[in-house]
């Protein structure tokens, strides 16, 4: 954790807003969520609920980024008391609280007593391009699309209330592809490159979805908030290749421990930290302790 402490020397001899004290800079949280914030099985998050509870005790928002819907992060929000901006479906769509710091970016609706910024590919043309990739390759291919709530449930561990909000999809699909030993997975990326569409890797399913990803909205955000704060230091955490476009985005990346290796992980990303725990406990720890590095005098 050596670049933590210089990291902390160099931002707080910076001035503006800040978290923890007049002389350090406002610190911005974004995370991943399955395998990182949530258990990967259970979806508990008790582990980093002392984390959790000192970044709402110093303002230090919690930026929810991932391949789950409005509708799911929605609940999952109000649960974990986050009021701050949340990104949906690997990108597609930034959504902004009712009471926001400043002005909402241009190009955003208030739907749903939310504020909406679209900008990923509409759900129902990704359906309709992966059948034709289905089709293609001749593939046995499965989307959420395809699926029943109780299909989902069984495949992802939810309960048929939060499957069914799961399947409420407006700019990524889900997928999984049946016997894949004998595949040549760059067929898929290729076909889908051709329709102007990427795929990802997530933790439990492949994602095709429009040219966006994390990374991008993530992006965004930062410069929203860099319009009300003069100094904005960033922290991520992920656990898949699916988040690595948005560790890219950030001031200090952090790999949530995890059953993968990713050997490339230490040339794309100089100065990652890989957390000694998984899943929340693992999100707790680093949370805790890059915090108590930056804010001044400490955390309590």
């Amino acid at each position: 954790m050596e670049k933590i402490t210089t990291l902390a020397i160099s931002m707080s001899d910076r001035k503006g807003p800040a978290s923890g004290g007049n002389d350090t800079p406002f610190i911005v949280i974004f995370t991943d969520l399955d395998g990182t914030l949530l258990d990967h099985h259970s979806y508990a998050w008790d582990k980093a609920k002392p984390a959790l509870d000192t970044c709402r005790r110093h303002h230090v928002p919690v930026i929810m980024v991932s391949s789950k819907t409005r509708a799911e992060m929605d609940v999952l929000r109000k649960k974990l008391n986050l009021p701050s901006p949340f990104i949906s479906e690997n990108g597609g769509g930034i959504f902004f609280p009712k009471k926001c710091i400043g002005s909402v970016p241009p190009g955003t609706v208030f739907v749903k007593n939310i504020w909406k910024w679209s900008i990923g590919t509409p759900y129902e043309i990704l359906v309709q391009s992966l059948r034709e990739i289905r089709e293609k390759l001749g593939w046995k291919i499965r989307g959420f699309s395809d699926m029943t709530p109780e299909e989902i449930s069984h495949l992802t561990g939810l309960d048929l209330v939060s499957s069914r909000l799961a399947a409420i999809r407006e700019y990524d699909e889900p997928f999984m592809i049946l016997e894949q030993d004998d595949k040549d997975i760059d067929a898929l990326f290729d076909a889908a490159k051709q329709r102007e569409l990427q795929i990802t890797e997530g933790g439990r399913f492949y994602h095709i979805h429009g040219k966006t990803d994390k990374g991008a909205a993530v992006k965004k955000v930062i410069s929203w908030y860099e319009e009300s704060y003069p100094q904005v230091f960033t922290i991520a955490l992920g656990d898949s290749p699916n988040d690595f476009s948005m560790l890219k985005q950030v001031d200090h990346p952090i790999l949530i421990r995890s059953k993968r290796d990713f050997p490339e992980i230490a040339e794309r990303f100089q100065g990652m930290e890989v957390t000694r725990e998984t899943g929340p406990e693992g999100w707790n720890s680093a949370v805790l302790e890059i915090l108590g590095k930056i804010i001044k005098g400490g955390i309590s």
